[in-house]
C-alpha cells in the first residue's frame, strides 16, 4: 500500500488546501507524469551530497518552477525552501521518501514576485546524496533571457 501524508504545521489562523490527483491534465495539455518525464528525461542533474545546500535564484518573469528531487534508490530526506529575498523563507516543503529511485519527489512550485530563490537542504547523512532537476514551468516575456541568475 502507498501513502501520501500531507500536513500543516503552521499555525491556526494559516489554514492549508492541499490535493493530490492522478492523471490531472495542466495547462500545457500534458500530464503531471509526462511533465515530470521531460523533467528528468532533460539531464543535467546536480547533486548535493548528504548536509550539503543548493540554492538556486531565478528571474522575475519565472511564474512557476519544475522540482524533480531522486536518488540513485536510497532514502531521500530534504527540505525545499522557496525565499523572496535574503533568508526570508516563504514555503517550506519537508520530503522523504524510502526509495528516490522508484518514488521520486517531483513539484510545480508558484513563483510570484521578485527575488525568488530555491533552497534545498539534504537533510540525510552524507552516504545519501540526492540529484535535483530544477526548470522554469511557466515564464513572463519580460524580457528576460536567462531564466536562472546563478
Amino acid at each position: 500500500k502507498h501513502a501520501v501524508a500531507v500536513r500543516n504545521t503552521g499555525a491556526m489562523e494559516f489554514p492549508l488546501k492541499a490535493a493530490v490527483e492522478v492523471g490531472s491534465i495542466f495547462p500545457s495539455a500534458f500530464s503531471m507524469e509526462e511533465v515530470a518525464y521531460r523533467l528528468f528525461s532533460v539531464g543535467g542533474a546536480k547533486t548535493i551530497q548528504g548536509g550539503a545546500v543548493r540554492t538556486i535564484p531565478f528571474s522575475p518573469s519565472v511564474t512557476s518552477i519544475q522540482l524533480m528531487l531522486t536518488t540513485d534508490g536510497r532514502p531521500l530526506n530534504a527540505r525545499v525552501e522557496m525565499l523572496q529575498g535574503p533568508d526570508n523563507v516563504k514555503q517550506v516543503m519537508e520530503v522523504y521518501t524510502e526509495d528516490g529511485s522508484s518514488r521520486p519527489f517531483f513539484a510545480i512550485i508558484e513563483t510570484p514576485g521578485y527575488g525568488n530563490v530555491v533552497r534545498i537542504v539534504n537533510t540525510g547523512p552524507m552516504e545519501f546524496p540526492i540529484d535535483c532537476r530544477i526548470e522554469p514551468y511557466t515564464v513572463e516575456d519580460n524580457g528576460f533571457d536567462d531564466y536562472f541568475l546563478d
